[in-house]
C-alpha cells in the first residue's frame, strides 16, 4: 500500500497519461487541479479539460481555481494534507502553493533542461533542427524551469516528425518518467543534481500567431523545420496570391528554373514550388482560408494557383 498522498495538477492531454499511470499503480492521488472549463467550438459549449474528464471518470476530487493565490483556494488545498505534488503542463505555481507539501512539488518538462525551458518546447526542438530532446522531472523553485532536476530521458528526434509526432512519444514517455520520479520520492532514494551551467541556453517561448509566419527568405532546410515544428498545431502560414494558407507539410527539392525570376512555380495540378534564400520548397499539405486540411493534389482540384 502507497503511503503518499499526491495533489496531481496538469490540464492538457499531455498530462493525462502521467496521472493515468499514477492511479493504474494504486498511488492515492487525493485530489487534481486542472484549469476552469472553456467554451469551444461553434457553440461556445463549456468543456471540460482533459485531466478533469479522466479525473471525475475516476472518481478523484476537481479544483478548478482561477486564482492560485486567493487564500480560499490555498486553504482548501491544506485540507488534502498532499504530501507530494506532481505538475505536468499546468500553470505557473505561487510559492505558497509550491512549497506546501513535506516532499516537494515536482514538474515534468518536455525538454533536456536546462535546454529549452519555456512553454513549447517540442516545438522549438524541431523548429531548431535539434537531433534530439526528452524529459525532465524537476523540483519546482522560484524561477520558472530551473530546479535542481531528478530524472531525464532522451528521445531522439526523427528527420520527418513533427510536433504531432513528437508530443505523442514525449507524452507516454514522460508518463513513465513521473511513475519513476514517484516511485524513487516514495522510496527516499532519488539524485537532485542542479541544473548545469551551459554556454549556450536555448529558450522555449510560447508561440503567437505572428510567431507562426513563414519567412521565404531563409533556406530550404530551416523553413522545412519551421513548418514540421509547428504542425499540426498551431500551423505555419503564409500568403500566397493575396491569400493566407496554413501549411503542414514542405519538403526541399532539387529544382532549377532558367530564366525566371517567379518565387512560385505550378503545373497547378501536381505541385507548387516556392523559392527560398538557397532553393526550392514544395507544398505538400495546406489549408486555405475557410476550407479544410488537404493534400497539394486535393488542392489542385478545384483551385489554381
Amino acid at each position: 500500500m502507497h503511503n503518499l498522498r499526491i495533489l496531481f495538477m496538469g490540464t492538457p492531454e499531455f498530462a493525462v497519461p502521467s496521472l493515468e499511470i499514477l492511479v493504474e499503480n494504486k498511488f492515492n492521488v487525493v485530489a487534481v487541479i486542472t484549469a476552469p472549463d472553456k467554451p469551444q467550438g461553434r457553440g461556445q459549449k463549456l468543456t471540460p479539460s482533459p485531466v478533469k474528464v479522466f479525473a471525475l471518470k475516476h472518481n478523484i476530487p476537481v479544483l478548478q481555481p482561477t486564482n492560485l493565490k486567493a487564500p480560499a483556494f490555498i486553504e482548501d488545498l491544506k485540507t488534502y494534507q498532499a504530501t507530494l505534488q506532481v505538475v505536468v503542463a499546468f500553470r505557473m505555481l505561487p510559492e505558497a502553493v509550491w512549497s506546501m507539501p513535506v516532499l516537494g512539488t515536482f514538474n515534468l518538462h518536455a525538454s533536456l533542461l536546462p535546454q529549452y525551458r519555456g512553454a513549447a518546447p517540442i516545438h522549438w526542438a524541431i523548429i531548431n533542427g535539434e537531433k534530439e530532446t526528452g524529459v525532465t522531472t524537476f523540483f519546482l523553485k522560484h524561477e520558472i524551469d530551473t530546479g535542481t532536476i531528478i530524472f531525464q530521458e532522451h528521445e531522439p528526434i526523427h528527420e520527418h516528425d513533427n510536433a504531432g509526432s513528437l508530443y505523442e512519444r514525449l507524452m507516454k514517455k514522460g508518463g513513465q518518467l513521473v511513475l519513476k520520479t514517484v516511485k524513487a520520492i516514495e522510496a527516499c532514494d532519488y539524485p537532485t543534481l542542479p541544473q548545469p551551467e551551459l554556454g549556450e541556453i536555448k529558450h522555449a517561448p510560447k508561440i503567437f500567431k505572428e510567431t507562426c509566419e513563414i519567412n521565404w527568405n531563409q533556406p530550404s532546410e530551416t523553413i522545412r523545420n519551421f513548418v514540421r515544428g509547428l504542425s499540426p498545431y498551431p500551423a505555419a502560414w503564409a500568403i500566397l496570391n493575396e491569400k493566407t494558407f496554413k501549411i503542414y507539410s514542405v519538403s526541399t527539392v532539387d529544382f532549377k528554373k532558367e530564366g525566371s525570376n517567379d518565387p512560385i512555380i505550378s503545373d497547378n495540378k501536381n505541385y507548387l514550388y516556392i523559392k527560398t534564400s538557397n532553393g526550392w520548397i514544395s507544398i505538400n499539405e495546406l489549408q486555405p482560408e475557410g476550407k479544410r486540411r488537404m493534400n497539394i493534389l486535393e488542392f489542385f482540384r478545384g483551385n489554381k494557383i
